[in-house]
């Protein structure tokens, strides 16, 4: 256990934050694939209290002088560390033997190693520069939960593919018994943070928004999304002795603009939506690909709301899933081809639902239709004087939405069914004019007929 005293030792003279919670990590580094093995059969069950006492002990004369509390408390997490490593240890070597993996049992010594964290913050004994300590731990312990419950299940060996464009938000209706019990110690975690009432300086608020992050990617994952609102709800009543949100780590704060935004994109409040992903999306770093992706994945929805504005192909171009989804959609928008769009639909209707994006590009079909519409005013030709016709007869408009619709052969739409469809054009204020019933005419306004398409 040379190897986790000597990095503990190098991480607290630096007070390195991510140096010390690297100690701490269950996955080997690159250049010591061995060393959570190193550390398991360097002690055993009767002796690894001792064996950490001392190695720290030894550790603090030959530098540091540790206070006995702090020695006391390190002993215990990384006593519960061992544990769990071995857990860990026991786990993989099933899988690799394609035996069945104990990650229940993994989740458990996790948590104690957890709880154990949780207690050397509530007693004071680690200082708010150790905050990574606590990612770490609560980090892993979702992880260890959701591979818990996935082995527990009917499919022992689903895992959670990160690569998956539906990730954190598609929900899991299975059993989450896990997850739901790591939700609650999460919670404790980010309650650690948000009511610390030290100085800023010496603070743990500096870890709230990295905890809130944990905790929205949990409660989406068990499909709890109403519970974020009590998050936001605890952040918004604590911003008076908080420091400003642009203050944190920019990787905070880009992850929870991007939680806020699909959390107000499902709540149907579309303009906070665009206001908090465009946000998220101007922060994020350019060579995060999988993140941008994920932004991209609500924010081009959530735009062709707000302001009818479509992707162009320049946009879509890096990023392949994004574009296979949006692609056939956008050339149908553009078009004003109301089949394809709805072909186009109903392709990518299981993905679509699974981010629960479906409803909102539903909507997008008024777009499609504004544009058709507006193609017939566009071949409607000029009145006697040279000036674009105004009026439109009605049995027009619904030969082109009979053609669009459903192709040559389909049947004619009622004249009241296609002033139902322009009426409703209109109220959207999607096409400017109103409709003369005696005379079958839509009367379109002389300028901006079509807002938002420059005629």
């Amino acid at each position: 256990m040379e190897v986790l005293f000597r990095d503990f030792q190098s991480a607290n003279s630096e007070q390195s934050g991510p140096g010390l919670a690297a100690t701490i990590s269950p996955i080997a580094p690159p250049n010591y694939l061995n060393r959570l093995d190193a550390i398991y059969k360097d002690s055993n069950v009767a002796t690894i209290s001792r064996d950490v006492a001392f190695g720290l002990t030894k550790s603090a004369h030959a530098a540091i002088q540790y206070p006995n509390p702090e020695i006391d408390t390190w002993t215990e997490i990384y006593s519960a560390y061992w544990y769990a490593v071995g857990a860990i240890l026991a786990a993989e070597h099933a899988e690799q033997n394609a035996s069945q993996s104990d990650w229940l049992r993994v989740y458990m010594a996790w948590k104690d190693l957890s709880n154990a964290i949780i207690k050397a913050y509530s007693s004071g004994v680690l200082e708010n520069w150790t905050l990574p300590v606590l990612y770490m731990a609560g980090k892993h312990l979702r992880t260890f939960a959701i591979k818990a419950d996935a082995s527990a299940g009917s499919n022992g060996n689903a895992i959670y593919n990160s690569g998956d464009l539906q990730e954190d938000i598609a929900g899991d209706f299975d059993r989450n018994k896990n997850l739901e019990d790591a939700a609650r110690v999460i919670n404790r975690m980010f309650t650690l943070c948000i009511s610390d009432r030290a100085p800023l300086e010496e603070s743990r608020k500096w870890g709230l928004y990295y905890m809130a992050n944990l905790q929205f990617k949990t409660y989406f994952k068990l499909n709890s999304i109403s519970l974020c609102k009590n998050v936001l709800r605890a952040i918004s009543a604590g911003t008076t002795d908080m420091p400003n949100l642009s203050v944190f780590p920019k990787s905070h704060i880009v992850t929870f603009k991007y939680y806020v935004g699909v959390i107000k994109f499902l709540e149907e409040d579309y303009a906070a939506a665009e206001e908090n992903l465009l946000s998220a999306l101007r922060m994020c770093h350019r060579s995060a690909t999988r993140n941008v992706e994920l932004i991209l994945a609500y924010l081009v929805p959530t735009r062709l709301l707000t302001s009818q504005l479509l992707p162009s192909p320049e946009l879509l171009s890096p990023y392949p899933r994004l574009a296979h989804l949006f692609t056939p959609l956008v050339y149908a928008i553009r078009s004003g081809s109301l089949s394809d769009f709805d072909s186009a639909l109903t392709e990518g209707e299981p993905e679509f639902v699974k981010r629960r994006i479906y409803l909102t590009l539903e909507r997008g079909r008024d777009i499609c239709l504004r544009n058709l519409l507006r193609k017939v005013y566009l071949a409607s030709g000029s009145d006697e004087e040279g000036k674009r016709r105004t009026r439109i007869r009605v049995d027009e408009f619904g030969t082109a939405i009979r053609l669009g619709e459903r192709g040559v052969d389909g049947e004619s739409l009622e004249n009241d069914e296609v002033e139902c469809l322009v009426a409703n054009m209109i109220y959207k204020n999607l096409i400017k004019g109103y409709i003369s019933r005696a005379h079958g005419m839509v009367v379109l306004s002389k300028t901006g007929a079509f807002p938002g398409t420059g005629i």
